[in-house]
Order: structure tokens, then C-alpha cells, then sequence
């Protein structure tokens, strides 16, 4: 390393002498400030918590702080650190900062600030050359599935990579991550046990290879900072004032370093919105800024409440689905006050299904950009990226040109060009693809086509990548319905060429268009018009939001949609899936009391208890389990079982084994027969450990078998009467497993 990179990272520690005076112009930074924002701008010694509310300045609040220190002789910026958490964030912070004459100031994200320390001080702390960085884990967490015996999809391979970054950032070691999920209540994508095992597996391939990830950097440089307190000493001369943006977010393995950057001093800068707390399933969590002053019982404490960003009517929304809020971080919300003037009240709309909701909004789209506002000025927000389809298609079909966010385009995400094919393949074969034998109309061949892509009559558990593909395939089976009912009579054929014309039209470019995009990725953003759309209870909250902790998040999503509106706000929903559906579903309960015709919530009953509870999120056993009070003991030494496999069998790993190995084989023999039929890995029929499971209690009926975990509601009725023909000695009916 050069002396110029070294007096770029960590210059001497600056005297007194080395501040400048303060320039006459200093004050002038200060100008345009509200009275919170200038206080915040003027607290430049000890701790300083920002409670900001969305619209509310809070990076104008942060970098006019830095900037006046700066030019006020109090803080050198190379002895300013600002950390945020993605890289678009710093390099807006670093702009402003260079027009505000602080130039100098060190604007990072958490990983960036954390690697340049790791490669300047490995040398020093480990010697030798420094591990390579995986760029994507993905391939490597493969190759430790497939040691493992364990056979993953694309999807699920992202699901698992996912729960371990989890891991990693909330300090769990393989050991501990099926105890640590228990106690999280967190939905895994597959058995913890497994999961745990492809992780340490994970960990000892990348030792072998000399290789690091993202979350080693953080890892490895809290490791290093606490051992080597001359490193931590150096780094804390040099970073003398810390910032730290969207704190709400931050893991905890992010504030263990955080911590360690700081020692034994107090001058950090917080800012942070507990109601804006979206991301707990990556490990954020809003418990630092939430303890706060209780960690610092002298911090300076500003709430920024001033809304720049949107109307009185948007803001008196957000509001108000905070005010229904329960839980921790709503006894900390912020009460926003517009400042701007009065605009259009928010537009609450109830459609008869979902093709007419978004061929409603498409028009109303078109309305607004006929007015005069521009089409990259307008955004559609919805739940999950399947919802996107048929709103691209309505867009489309309006003449109206879009743009996607944080998402492929509907027909070109990989799993519905994969079912493109499948279905083109057997349009081609017409009647002789045997997968059609007993398909009587086109969604039933649909439905049989896309089976042996992944999709099942019912959902899986849990969200991540197994969950969206199997959006997108149930998105492609509603398609499927509707064009049969729109054109009885039309062949697998016609829909193929529907999917080919789709398609093709919503390939061509644009430039500037209406934003579709996610909830989740809309966080940061802003538009003149949004349009939250598939406001239903299922939806929103979703299905799969269980725990009174898990719907309070989903009331946060929706408040950050809100919140994402200058001046336009729709909402809207849809009482039927399709054209003449049964109208059985009703508007999310979040909307309760605020809008026009509804009753406010009063007794309401969050969590399990509440409307969306009724939901069913996929019929496996994992509710059973989840509702099981008390531990799970061994059945042969009664020891408490917290390893998800040895739930799983009933007994530790060690416990003597009364298990029928002839009568295992046979199952192994027959999964092996069934998921060849149904083209999927034998672990979807069952994994070996709920196989061991049967083998072992050798079930006499339905209900002995149904209390075998693994065993759920759907697997029952497809595969029950094969299984416990097999474990009465007897040969299984032929079939395909349906029963």
C-alpha cells in the first residue's frame, strides 16, 4: 500500500491547530433549515438521536450537520465517518456533502466502510494475503447442498442462501440456527436441520478455498477490532464523529461493529424511523434506535415531524393507519404535519376482480398523464412481484409505457419462460402427451403442465424465491382460466399464442414510464401519483403474516406505500380473483375506520386471531407444530429436542433406533418411483428424515400418519393411502400418488 492510500485511510489523527477557523460563511449552511432540522444541524457533541418521519428532510437534517461542523472548524471531515445501507443512499449523501463545501467526509455503506478497514489491516492483524470475496455465495451454498445430499432448485437455492445471510448477520451459528428460528418464529424454507447442515457445510468450503462473503467482512472486522484493541485504537483516532443513516435497519451484528468503531465515546449521530421497520426477515431490527436514549440517558433527542414530501389528505392517511398500530414501535410513532398546500383526497376504489382493478387503474393512469402529469412521475405498489402481470398487461393494452422495478418483466422471469415451454411443448404433442390424459378442459391441462414445474394446488409455506415462483405459476393458471372463459372452446394451442402476443407486446423499450414495483423496493423513492393496489385481506396484510409481530410489519409496508405520494393517492381492491368469481374477499383491515363507509376496527384481533389468521398459507404441519405448547421430549430418554431433525423423528440423534430398515428401503424405493413420475426431487415427495419418521412408528391410519411431522394436510391426501398400504405390507395402487 502507498503512502497516498495510507494517508487517504487513515491520516494522522488531527491536533487543534490543524482545525480551521471558522469560516465567515458557516452560519449560511444553516439557512433554509426548519427549527428541528437546525437543531439537529447544530448538535454536533455528545449522542444524537433523529426521530424523522417520512418526507421530513432527514438527509437535508444530516448533511447540513456534517457540513456545518465542517465549515464551522469543529469537525475535519477525513475525521467524519457516515454510514447507510445501500450504495445509491451514500453516493447521494456524498454529493450534497461536496455541494455544502464538505467534500472530504468518509459516506459509506456498513460493508464498503468495513472492507477498506479489512484490506488495509489484514496484513497486520492475520498476515499473508487476504481471503478472495465471493461475490454470490450462491454457487458455493449449491455445492455444500449437493454434498449434503440435499437437491435444491434455483429458487429454494435462494431461499437457503438467504437464511443464511440471516444467520450470519444475527451472530447464529449453524449449531444454533434451528433453535435460533424456533425462537424467532421464523417461517424456514426448508427443515432447519438441513438448512443448518448446508450452512456449515457452507462455512468449511469456504475456509478450504481461501474465501470470504459479504457478511465475513463484517465478521472478520469486528473479529479483529475486538482482539486487537492497538488496530481499534488507530481506526478510532481516525474516525472521530459517526453518522449513521436509516438506523431502524441496522442487524445486530452491525451494531456489534458500530459499537467497536466507537469505544468508549459518545459522539454518534442516529437517524431513524421505527414506523419505516420493513426488512425484519434480512435481521434488521428497530430495538437499537427504539433503546436508544436508554443506551445514552444524555442523548440529544430531535423529532423531525414536518412532511415536505406530501399532501395534508396523504398525510392525515399515514397518520391514521399509524394511530391502529400496536406494539413497540408504535408507542414511538411520529404524528406528521404537511406542509404543503391541500390537495385531492386519497381515491378509495372496490372493483368486482382483478383484471377490471387494473384496467380501472390503467385508465385512471392514462387520465393523469392526459392532465399533464408525467408518466415517470406515477408508480403502481402492490404486494408481491407475481401481481405485477396483469398490470403490465392493462398498461399495455392502454397504450400506457411502464417500467419495472426490482423485478423482471412477468414473461421474462426464468420460471414462466420455463413453463412457456413446457406448454408449447405440449400444445405441440397435442393428445398424445400422457400428461393430459385426464385433463378434461384447458386450465386442467394448464394445471397438469405446470405441475411438474413446481405448482400445487396450494401455496407453499413461507415467503422468498419458492414462494414467487409459485406466484408466477398460479398467476399463469389464473391467466389460463380466464382465457378459457373469455373463449370456450380455445385449445392449449390458443393460449400459447395469447402468451407469445403478451409477451411480444410488452418487450418494446421505455424510456420514461409509470414505475411497477414492490412495496419493499419502492422504500426511498417518491412520486407525484401512486396507485397501492391489491389492498385485500390474504394480501395485505399477506397470508403468511402469522404473529402480531409479523402483521404490525405489514401495517408499516402499507404506511410506506402511503407515504411514497406527493399529491395523488389511490387505493383499490378487488372482491373476486376473475370475472364472475364468487365476491368473497374484503378490504385489508388496515384501512379500517379511514376509509369512506368502513367501520373503525374497534375489538380488533391482530396475529393469529385476526382476519387474514382464516387465511390458510399452505396446509403444511408446520401450523400444527408451531401450535404445539410445552417442549417436544425424547420418547427414549425424555431429554428436550430443540434440533428441528430430531423433532422431526421424535428422539435425539443418539437415542437407539427402532426403525424398520426393510420397510424404509421400501419407501426410499417407492419416493424414488414417485418423483420421477411427478419430474421432481424426491425430497418433495418427503425428506429421508420424515421417511425414518414413518419407518419408525409404522402408521396404521390416517390420523397415526398425520401426526408424523412432515406430514401435512396435502401430502396426506396424495400420498397417504400409497404410504400406509406400503407400511401394511402391501404393494401401493398403481397411480400417479393421487388419491
Amino acid at each position: 500500500m502507498t503512502a497516498a492510500t495510507h494517508s487517504t485511510l487513515f491520516p494522522q489523527a488531527p491536533g487543534p491547530s490543524q482545525f480551521l477557523a471558522a469560516p465567515p460563511d458557516a452560519d449560511a449552511v444553516l439557512d433554509g433549515l426548519d427549527p428541528e432540522q437546525r437543531e439537529v444541524a447544530t448538535a454536533l457533541h455528545g449522542p444524537v438521536c433523529v426521530l424523522a418521519g417520512a418526507g421530513t428532510g432527514k438527509t437535508r437534517a444530516i448533511t447540513h450537520r456534517i457540513a456545518y461542523g465542517v465549515r464551522a472548524g469543529i469537525l475535519q471531515p477525513s475525521s467524519v465517518l457516515a454510514v447507510t445501507f445501500t450504495n445509491r443512499a451514500a453516493g447521494e449523501m456524498r454529493g450534497r456533502l461536496r455541494q455544502l463545501g464538505a467534500g472530504g467526509v468518509q459516506a459509506r455503506t456498513f460493508h464498503s466502510a468495513a472492507l477498506r478497514q479489512l484490506q488495509y489491516f489484514w496484513p497486520k492483524a492475520v498476515g499473508g494475503e487476504m481471503p478472495r470475496l465471493l461475490e454470490r455465495k450462491v454457487q458455493l451454498v449449491a455445492e455444500a447442498a449437493a454434498r449434503c445430499r440435499v437437491r435444491l432448485d434455483r429458487n429454494e437455492l435462494r431461499d437457503v442462501t438467504g437464511e443464511i445471510e440471516w444467520a450470519k448477520v444475527t451472530q447464529t451459528v449453524p449449531a444454533d440456527y434451528p433453535a435460533a428460528v424456533a425462537k424467532a418464529d421464523r417461517e424456514a424454507p426448508r427443515d432447519t436441520a438441513e438448512i443448518g447442515q448446508i450452512y456449515s457445510l457452507y462455512e468449511q468450503l469456504k475456509r478450504d478455498r481461501a474465501t470470504i462473503d459479504f457478511e465475513d467482512v463484517l465478521l472478520l472486522t469486528v473479529g479483529i477490532l475486538q482482539d486487537r484493541h492497538d488496530i481499534a485504537d488507530q481506526i478510532r483516532r481516525q474516525y472521530q464523529h459517526f453518522v449513521v443513516d436509516e438506523y431502524q435497519d441496522v442487524s445486530p451484528l452491525q451494531q456489534r461493529l458500530l459499537d467497536l468503531w466507537l469505544g468508549d465515546r459518545d459522539s454518534l449521530c442516529v437517524v431513524g424511523d421505527a414506523s419505516q421497520t420493513i426488512y425484519s426477515f434480512t435481521g434488521a431490527t428497530p430495538d437499537h434506535l427504539l433503546n436508544f436514549r436508554t443506551r445514552h440517558p444524555n442523548a440529544t433527542i430531535v423529532k423531525l415531524v414536518r412532511d415536505y414530501r406530501s399532501t395534508p389528505q396523504v398525510v392525515h392517511l399515514a397518520n391514521g393507519l399509524l394511530a391502529q398500530a400496536r406494539g413497540r414501535a408504535a408507542e414511538h410513532r411520529l404524528e406528521l404535519v404537511s406542509q404543503r398546500d391541500p390537495g385531492p383526497d386519497p381515491v378509495y376504489t372496490e372493483y368486482a376482480d382483478e383484471p377490471s382493478e387494473a384496467e380501472g387503474t390503467a385508465r385512471r393512469i392514462r387520465d393523469l398523464i392526459a392532465a399533464g402529469v408525467p408518466a415517470g412521475e406515477i408508480a403502481v405498489l402492490y404486494r408481491i412481484n407475481a401481481q405485477s402481470e396483469v398490470y403490465e398487461q392493462a398498461l399495455a393494452d392502454a397504450g400506457v409505457p411502464y417500467q419495472l422495478r426490482g423485478a423482471e418483466r412477468f414473461f421474462e422471469r426464468a420460471e414462466v419462460r420455463e413453463a412457456g415451454v413446457a406448454l408449447r411443448g405440449a400444445a405441440r404433442a397435442g393428445g398424445n402427451d400422457s400428461l393430459l390424459d385426464d385433463a378434461e378442459d384447458l386450465p386442467s391441462q394448464v394445471r397438469a403442465v405446470l405441475s411438474t414445474k413446481g405448482w400445487t394446488t396450494e401455496p407453499p409455506a413461507g415467503s422468498g424465491a419458492v414462494r414467487d415462483r409459485w406466484e408466477s405459476l398460479a398467476a399463469l393458471v389464473r391467466l389460463a382460466e380466464d382465457f378459457a372463459r373469455a373463449r370456450p372452446g380455445a385449445t392449449l394451442s390458443d393460449l400459447v399464442a395469447e402468451l407469445d402476443e403478451r409477451a411480444a407486446a410488452q418487450h418494446a423499450p421505455t424510456v420514461q414510464g409509470v414505475t411497477l414495483a414492490s412495496l419493499h423496493s419502492a422504500k426511498g423513492l417518491e412520486w407525484d401519483a401512486v396507485f397501492l393496489v391489491g389492498l385485500t385481506e390474504g394480501m395485505m396484510p399477506i397470508t403468511y403474516a402469522k404473529t402480531d409481530e409479523q402483521i404490525e410489519e405489514e401495517r408499516r409496508l402499507l404506511y410506506v406505500g402511503v407515504t411514497r405520494a406527493r399529491l395523488h393517492l389511490s387505493l383499490s381492491w378487488a372482491l373476486a380473483r376473475s370475472p364472475g368469481g364468487r365476491a368473497s374477499r374484503r378490504p385489508t383491515r388496515f384501512l379500517a375506520g379511514l376509509r369512506p363507509g368502513s367501520a373503525a376496527p374497534g375489538a380488533r384481533t391482530a396475529g393469529r386471531g385476526g382476519a387474514g389468521g382464516a387465511e390458510r398459507g399452505g396446509g403444511t404441519a408446520g401450523g400444527a407444530r408451531r401450535g404445539r405448547r410445552g417442549p417436544v421430549r425424547c420418547r427414549v430418554c425424555g431429554a428436550t429436542l430443540t434440533d428441528a431433525g430430531d423433532i422431526k423423528l421424535m428422539r435425539c440423534e443418539d437415542c437407539p433406533s427402532d426403525m424398520d430398515e426393510g420397510l424404509y428401503e421400501r419407501l426410499r424405493d417407492w419416493r424414488s418411483d414417485q418423483a420421477r413420475r411427478l419430474a421432481q426431487p424426491p425430497y418433495c415427495v418427503f425428506t429421508d428424515k420424515t421417511l425414518m419418521a414413518i419407518a419408525e412408528a409404522v402408521p396404521g391410519t390416517d390420523g397415526e400418519l398425520a401426526r408424523i411431522s412432515g406430514v401435512g394436510v396435502r401430502k396426506l391426501e396424495r400420498f397417504g393411502a400409497d404410504v400406509l398400504a406400503i407400511c401394511a405390507g402391501q404393494e401401493p395402487d398403481e397411480g400417479d400418488g393421487e388419491h
